[in-house]
């Protein structure tokens, strides 16, 4: 049976003073009224049944995930006790699916893009699903057709082709620099790394255990005996133990056999304010409001954000992002927007935990 699982945990710092320890950006609701769970689970129609939609996120925002997404069951909601990377993400979810279904394919996604058009993501999807059920000991990775060089993404490299839309991979690649980034969408055989995954279960379980054996067998324990210690001290200090890492380098990048399925879709990686401004229609003046209430006089290019019914008034500024939330308010320059993460840091070290 096919199942999805959609990774839900991230913090989301870079969309502070909004994005918060206790409501993170994929429960804020600045996309007509939903939020980034939401958009993600509907992604998902048509592709899976909801009894078999599954989400993996911090133990703390069960309940708000809970209420976002209805129809899909809550014993299907998997709360980590502490962020321990993608790699033990995926790996409980894994497991605790195996447990469920021995002959389960699983197919991962993010919370945190948009997509579209639906209908050539659902392609690919189903296309990287028929993949992974063909060839039962390879991982399958999604790569996007890149739009541009751009730096922040990692790459695919591809290699001989399978099959319509399916190619071997024949090589990671990190972030590049500019020309290199230039180079790869010049060849035609190089794709965004999107983070989204489709497999055979026992295939990752197998990965893990051959790569990552002592996180293996503690995800395996702790998988088994879940429903007794979920939430316990012991449940937190077992998860705490496992060594951070990423499905990337933990699994991906040293696995024995990796197929890539193309995606030729728009693909928003949604983690700093430019992005999500730039899911929103810009006015004559490149000013993008993402609230109900802004008026931004005599400007350019200015980003105003905000969840409720405030008003936000600018008045002759040039490339500010303004971001308000009930307690606190963000104002910056356009290019400083990746400073933000620094800035929550800093924040906590004058405030403590206030504001988080």
């Amino acid at each position: 049976m096919r199942h999805a699982v959609i990774m839900a945990g991230g913090a989301g710092t870079r969309l502070w003073p909004l994005s918060r320890r206790m409501r993170p950006k994929q429960l804020l609701r600045l996309f007509d009224g939903k939020s980034l769970i939401e958009i993600a689970r509907q992604r998902l129609t048509g592709i899976f049944e909801p009894e078999n939609i599954w989400v993996i996120t911090s133990a703390h925002y069960l309940d708000q995930i809970a209420d976002a997404l209805l129809d899909v069951p809550r014993e299907n909601l998997i709360g980590e006790p502490m962020g321990r990377d993608t790699a033990n993400a995926i790996g409980l979810a894994a497991n605790m699916l195996a447990q469920r279904d021995a002959d389960a394919t699983m197919a991962v996604f993010t919370a945190d893009h948009i997509i579209t058009p639906q209908d050539q993501f659902a392609a690919a999807i189903t296309a990287g699903l028929e993949a992974a059920e063909a060839h039962a000991e390879s991982l399958v990775t999604y790569g996007i057709t890149p739009r541009g060089p751009h730096t922040g993404y990692g790459y695919l490299h591809r290699g001989e082709k399978l099959g319509d839309l399916v190619y071997r991979v024949a090589e990671f690649k990190e972030k590049p620099d500019l020309p290199t980034a230039e180079r790869y969408v010049a060849s035609g055989e190089y794709y965004w790394n999107s983070g989204m995954f489709a497999w055979r279960t026992s295939a990752v379980l197998a990965e893990l255990k051959r790569q990552m054996p002592e996180n293996a067998a503690g995800l395996a324990d702790l998988a088994a005996n879940w429903t007794r210690i979920a939430g316990t001290e012991a449940c937190a200090a077992q998860f705490g133990d496992l060594a951070k890492v990423s499905i990337d380098y933990g699994v991906m990048e040293g696995a024995r056999s990796v197929l890539l399925v193309e995606m030729d879709c728009d693909w928003k990686d949604l983690g700093s304010w430019i992005s999500i401004a730039e899911t929103r229609e810009a006015d004559e003046q490149g000013n993008v409001p993402v609230a109900d209430n802004a008026m931004i006089v005599e400007g350019r290019n200015n980003i105003v954000v905000a969840e409720d019914e405030h008003l936000i008034v600018t008045l002759g500024v040039d490339d500010v992002v303004v971001v308000h939330s009930p307690d606190a308010t963000l104002v910056c320059r356009r290019d400083q927007v990746e400073g933000i993460k620094s800035l929550v840091e800093l924040r906590k070290e004058v405030f403590g935990e206030e504001y988080e």
